[in-house]
């Protein structure tokens, strides 16, 4: 089993940034990807970012790239998210996600650990 423990959300002005960051504990993998996904009320929980724990390959939903950043601390088990430029379209919650294999995929049924979520809310 693999726990994952989001923090960093909260409530910040549209142009603001924030960085969250996602703690893996439990049976790591020597080689595995992990991803940020993001949920807003009524709807379908979308890709946003991910990054394989030792190759540094990255891959960025169309609608964050270039505002957002994943990276990853492999002393800590830690992976982050970056977030500039933010907008109100950015409000979601933000799952943190990860795969026990090293080949990025954007569908989240590729993902069989996930974090509890945490709130991110944009103001205009």
């Amino acid at each position: 089993q693999v726990q994952l423990v989001e923090s960093g959300g909260g409530l910040v002005q549209a142009g603001g940034s924030l960085r969250l960051s996602c703690t893996a504990s439990g049976r790591t993998f020597g080689d595995y990807v992990m991803g940020w996904f993001r949920q807003s009320p009524g709807e379908e929980r979308e890709f946003v970012a991910a990054i394989t724990w030792s190759g540094g390959w990255t891959h960025y939903a169309d609608s964050v790239k270039g505002r957002f950043t994943i990276s990853r601390d492999n002393g800590k088990n830690t992976v982050y998210l970056q977030m500039n430029s933010l907008k109100p379209e950015d409000t979601a919650v933000y799952y943190c996600a990860s795969r026990p294999f090293n080949l990025i995929v954007t569908s989240k049924s590729g993902y069989g650990y996930w974090g509890q979520g945490t709130q991110v809310t944009v103001s205009s």
